[in-house]
This record gives C-alpha cells, sequence and structure tokens, in this order.
C-alpha cells in the first residue's frame, strides 16, 4: 500500500505550466524593447545583437541578464567570503572540550572513587594527543567516569556518522539526530540495497520494478523523489562530486583529520567502507561531474560537511547560471535558464524576472518585428520600422506640442478633403467616423470571439476616422547627409531617426505625399526606409550634394502637378560632384567646379519651385557662410539645429510648407 501511494505521489508531482504560452501570465509590453532595439540598429548594431543587448540591460520596469548575473557573481562572493571549511572539526573540538571538562570535574569531586585509579585517570587525560582524531580514537576504550563526559563522547561519533551521511544524502544530519541503533540498522541496509541497484545498472541489468521496490523500502532517504535511476545518479552525483570539491578545498591537515575521525563514525568502519564503494559508482557512472574542482574558503563561519557540501552545490549552481546568463555559447538560448536554480539561489522575484525575459525573448521573435534574411540573419521587419517610426514621431511631436503654433500631428489635413482612407480612432481626433468600417470591425471581432446573441456591441478599438488630406499634394525629397564627418560627430544616429519620423508622418498622415530618401556621400543614391535605417556608419570622405540634388529634381519632374519640398541635412561644403560620364569626382577644399555643379543644380531645384530649407549641423563659420549663400540663391530657409532637435526641425519644415509658410522652428 505504501509503496502504491508512493507511486500515486511521483505520477501526480505538480510543476511549472508548459503546454504553450502560461495563461495567468500579463502580457509583455513590446513597445518599450521595439523602441531600444530600434534605436540600437540605427547606430549599426545588428538586429540580433540589439535585441540581445537590450535583454542585457533590460528596461525601465524590468530588470535585465546583467542585473541578475551581477546577482549571481554576488552570491558566490558571499558564499566564498563568509564560509570556512573547519566546521566539523570545530565542533569535534568542543565536544571533546566538554567531554573532558566534565571528566575532569566528576574525577576532582568523586571522593568515593580510589586515588590510584584517579590519578591513573587524569595521567591518561594529561597525556591525549592534541590531534582530535587521535584523541577521540584514545578515548575509545577510556572508562568514563562522568555520565555527562560520556554522553559528550557519543555524541562526537554520532556526529561525525549524521555529517558524513549528510554529505551523500542532503538533510540526514537532521533526520538522524538521536537516532537509535535500529535507525543506523536502517541506513545500512539502505547503502547495501543502493550500491546492489548502482552495480545492476553498471551492468546493464538493472529494472524499473528493481528501481521501484527500492524506492518503496527507502524512498524516505531521497526528498527530490526520483523517477528512474538516472534521476538518482544525477542527484548522488552531483552531491557527491560537491562533496569531492570540499574535500580537495581543504588543507592536508583537515583531510587526515577528518579521514581518521570518520572511521569511527558511529563507533564502526562498515559505514565509511559503503559510502567508499558508493563514491566510487558514482564516479564512473556521472565521470561528467566536477570531481577536481576546489575553492578557497577563508570566512569566519565553520561549515560541517553536510552543509559545506551542500555550498558547493550551490557554487556549483551559481557557475551554472553564470554560464547560462552569459548567453556566450553557441546556440545559448534564455530558455536554457534553469529558473529552478535562480528561485533557490536568489530568490522566487529572480526567477520571475528571468521568466519574464523568455517571455520577452520569444515575443520578439514572434511579433513579426523581426525575420531572417536569406543570409541567416535577423533583420527589422517594415511592422518593426513602423512601430519605432510612430514612436519617434510620438516624440518629435511631444517636443513640437510646447512651441507656439505647433499643429497636432494626427490630424493631418483635417480641413482638406476625405482621403478616401481611413485609420483608428485616437485620442484627440475630431474626424468623422468611418461607419462601414467601424461596423465591419465590430461585426469581425464578434464573429471571431464566438459570442452569440442578438446584435453586434461595439468597443472603442472598432472605431475608424475618416482621413482628409490638404488640397495641395507635395513631392518631397529629403537629402541626407552620409559624408565621413557625420559619423564621427555623432550626427549618424540623429540622422537616421529624422528620416523615419518624417517617413512615418507622409505615410500614415499625408499619404497624398509623394517622399523620396536620398543619402549622399561620396555619390548619392536614393534609398528605401529601411534601407537607410540599416545603413552602416560611411567612412568613405565626399559630400556630393550636386549629385543628390540630380536625383531630387529627377524626382519633382515625375510629380509635375505636385508642389516640390527640398529638406537637405548636412554638417560640410560639397567636395565631390558627378561627372559627365558618371564618374565620381573629390577634391578638398571644394573644387570651384564642384561648387559650380552644385550651385546650378540647386538652381534647377528654384526653378522648378521648389521650397528649399537647409539642417545645417555643427558651427563651422566657413559652412555657415556656404549655406547662407545658397539659401539666398533660392529663397530658402537655414535651420541650425542641435543633434537632438534635427527631427523636430524636418518636420516641423515639412509642415510649415504644406501650409505654405515658413517653418516654425528657427
Amino acid at each position: 500500500m505504501a509503496r502504491q501511494n508512493r507511486r500515486l505521489t511521483r505520477d501526480t508531482r505538480y510543476g511549472r505550466y508548459t503546454d504553450g504560452p502560461d495563461p495567468l501570465a500579463a502580457p509583455v509590453d513590446l513597445a518599450e524593447a521595439l523602441d531600444a532595439i530600434g534605436q540600437d540598429v540605427m547606430g549599426g548594431t545588428s538586429p540580433e545583437r540589439a535585441m540581445r543587448e537590450f535583454l542585457r540591460r533590460g528596461g525601465r520596469s524590468q530588470r535585465g541578464l546583467d542585473d541578475l548575473a551581477r546577482r549571481v557573481a554576488e552570491r558566490r562572493r558571499e558564499l566564498t567570503a563568509k564560509n570556512n571549511l573547519d566546521g566539523t572539526l570545530q565542533q569535534v573540538r568542543e565536544l571533546l572540550d566538554q567531554a573532558l571538562l566534565a571528566e575532569r570535574g566528576e574525577l576532582a569531586r568523586n571522593v568515593d572513587l580510589d586515588d590510584g585509579d584517579r590519578a591513573l585517570a587524569e595521567l591518561q587525560l594529561d597525556s591525549l594527543s592534541p590531534s582530535p582524531a587521535a584523541a577521540v580514537q584514545e578515548l575509545g576504550d577510556y572508562d568514563w567516569t562522568s555520565p555527562t563526559a560520556r554522553q559528550k563522547y557519543d555524541e562526537i561519533k554520532d556526529l561525525l556518522g549524521r555529517e558524513v551521511l549528510d554529505q551523500r544524502f542532503a538533510g540526514m544530519k537532521q533526520a538522524l539526530e538521536g537516532a537509535t541503533d535500529e535507525d543506523r540498522a536502517a541506513v545500512s541496509a539502505m547503502m547495501q540495497d543502493l550500491n546492489a541497484l548502482l552495480e545492476a545498472h553498471a551492468r546493464g541489468e538493472d529494472t524499473q520494478q528493481q528501481f521501484d521496490d527500492f524506492m518503496a523500502q527507502h524512498g524516505e532517504y531521497f526528498p527530490s523523489d526520483p523517477a528512474n535511476v538516472d534521476e538518482l545518479l544525477d542527484d548522488l552525483a552531483a552531491r557527491a562530486a560537491a562533496a569531492q570539491r570540499m574535500r580537495n578545498s581543504m588543507t592536508q591537515e583537515q583531510r587526515d583529520e577528518l579521514d581518521a575521525l570518520a572511521q569511527q563514525a558511529f563507533g564502526s568502519p562498515d559505514l565509511m567502507g559503503q559510502l567508499s564503494q558508493l563514491d566510487g559508482a558514482l564516479r564512473a557512472l556521472r565521470p561528467g561531474e566536477d570531481w577536481g574542482g576546489s575553492e578557497q574558503m577563508d570566512g569566519q563561519q565553520g561549515l560541517g560537511l553536510g552543509d559545506g557540501t551542500g555550498v558547493f552545490q550551490d557554487i556549483a549552481d551559481l557557475d551554472a547560471l553564470a554560464d547560462q546568463l552569459a548567453q556566450s555559447g553557441p546556440g545559448s538560448e534564455l530558455d536554457d535558464l534553469d529558473l529552478d536554480a535562480l528561485s533557490r539561489q536568489l530568490g522566487a522575484e529572480a526567477a520571475v524576472d528571468a521568466k519574464t525575459l523568455q517571455r520577452l525573448e520569444q515575443a520578439l521573435r514572434n511579433s513579426g518585428a523581426m525575420r531572417r534574411g536569406a543570409d541567416g540573419q535577423l533583420r527589422l521587419t517594415p511592422k518593426a520600422m513602423r512601430q519605432l517610426g510612430k514612436s519617434l514621431l510620438k516624440d518629435v511631436a511631444q517636443r513640437m506640442s510646447g512651441r507656439q503654433g505647433a499643429r497636432d500631428l494626427r490630424r493631418s489635413g483635417a480641413a482638406g478633403e476625405p482621403s478616401g482612407a481611413s485609420r483608428q480612432w485616437a485620442f484627440g481626433d475630431t474626424e468623422p467616423w468611418d461607419i462601414p468600417r467601424t461596423i465591419t470591425n465590430a461585426v469581425t471581432r464578434t464573429a471571431a470571439s464566438g459570442r452569440q446573441g442578438p446584435g453586434v456591441r461595439l468597443t472603442i478599438d472598432d472605431v475608424e476616422v475618416q482621413e482628409t488630406e490638404a488640397r495641395t499634394q507635395a513631392c518631397v525629397a529629403l537629402l541626407v547627409d552620409t559624408s565621413f564627418s557625420m559619423a564621427m560627430e555623432d550626427r549618424w544616429v540623429p540622422m537616421k531617426r529624422t528620416a523615419l519620423a518624417l517617413h512615418t508622418l507622409v505615410s500614415t498622415r499625408f499619404r497624398g505625399d509623394d517622399l523620396e530618401l536620398i543619402a549622399f556621400g561620396r555619390e548619392a543614391e536614393v534609398m528605401d526606409v529601411e534601407q537607410l535605417v540599416g545603413l552602416d556608419a560611411m567612412w568613405d570622405k565626399g559630400t556630393n550634394l550636386h549629385h543628390a540634388l540630380l536625383l531630387a529634381n529627377r524626382h519633382f519632374r515625375k510629380h509635375p502637378t505636385a508642389q516640390p519640398v527640398l529638406l537637405i541635412v548636412t554638417d560640410g561644403e560639397p567636395t565631390s560632384h558627378l561627372e559627365p560620364n558618371g564618374q565620381v569626382w573629390f577634391d578638398y577644399p571644394p573644387d570651384p567646379v564642384t561648387i559650380a555643379l552644385t550651385v546650378r543644380e540647386l538652381d534647377n531645384s528654384g526653378r522648378l519651385g521648389a521650397q528649399t530649407t537647409f539642417f545645417r549641423l555643427g558651427d563651422d563659420p566657413g559652412l555657415a557662410r556656404f549655406i547662407d549663400a545658397m539659401a539666398k540663391r533660392v529663397d530658402g530657409t537655414v535651420v541650425a539645429p542641435e543633434n537632438d532637435d534635427l527631427g523636430v526641425a524636418v518636420v516641423d519644415s515639412y509642415l510649415g510648407s504644406r501650409r505654405g509658410g515658413m517653418p516654425l522652428f528657427d
């Protein structure tokens, strides 16, 4: 019956929910993670590395892997700094001193004792070896006169027996406190059966039934409740290896003392013989365990053999956790984190933090924000670009909101004609509802939920509003400098943020406008927003504004009925131009021919009616004079923002051009 109950207990063990996502877990917020990852990607970091870096440093309300790794390291240092390995020897010395003190007191007080016997006993006590192990052995045949002294001496042997067993079987020291001869016989029987089971396993002759029979009889000694021989071996070998590492960390004197004392455990050497046989079997069956490690333990708190073995197991846990948290090995994944070990060592809160990071990583990979290209590398998807663009645009809107006359970026062309498109309602929208789309959303959602009953119930998420657009369509060219100096002066990321924010504004609020992004370094190139955001820093010298203006004017000519808007972001004078044969000419200081060709192409933009704004980065006086002269030729505007205000300046200028007025930001 006991065996059936134990079998039932093993078959109904509780564990973490593993059948898909945890239904009770709070939803993971990806917005902060995607924003941080996007920022790193714009700075030249790969999406894979950017994701891992975010998981490493964490977010505003989420601890990262680095914090967990720091706490693991602190816990390890604490264990090695506060403990030493002299605990069992110290306990033996204390018990021995107490026994001798009680015995000497009894010899002095007992008037009925023969003087010759008293003198002989005192002589025997005075001549004891200073070695605790030798003294305990020498007192093996001593005829104690004090019952208290006899009790303390017997406690030494009992302590040693419980300690050496506790090294191999956690909790045995407490379980056998005050043990009877019957209890010790039961432990001896368990050891014999265990060694027989492991011998059969080594020969490949063991069966599950043999294991079940063993657990039914001796399961009380194995609180981890292993389900088979392999699980039992894993538990025993891990603790035995920790015990060996503890022994390796002792001085030779400590090892010799403990070896001599252990032979007297429970008053019989049989126990050590059985344990030696067990250790040999475990070493042979689990050679991969760390049997050779050691630690420097110089603290004030003495560890007994059992407690010390537990500490060495804790250190092994912490070392494994440090490797898992480092995520440095090939194929390392957050799912490899041992949450049970993390909870044991740092508490349940740390395990919750790690589980959240696991869910966050999985959500990032499953969100559609990143995908693996043909080369095997992760890349941000258009969905992620839109998410990042919305975040950047929101930041721009907040910066602009305090400026006089700034408009709400959500209300694009609200006074214009309906564009035929709709979008989800957002707080502050005043556009009319798109009734067909709103009702369709509600019907679709209701059908998907499987809810029965008459009627359709609207929620705020169903509501869509009609988009309107300004009556004047704009044809926009954003020219961004990608020369050497932009990267060198930390203007690379602000440039990308600006381009993405403007692209998001045009594509979501001014869909009738046509935006072209043109990057110009030694030569110019039209880029889509994903290409520009993922562009690595360019270290080639050259600022080919001439080529960029050629591409911008081609864009304007393709849209003859639209209002041309030319936005130029640069931190240097033109130093290269495009030759008639398609070759690039570079020279520094700027060649007069380069300047002339650039000015001529800017004049062509002016003749096409382009509203031109230069965004001058840096405080170079020569550049300022050149940009001012260029802007004056085409009745343009010059803005000199700080790096962090570049996005605000460009968006403000674009909105100002659509209103037909001057930009608000200057």
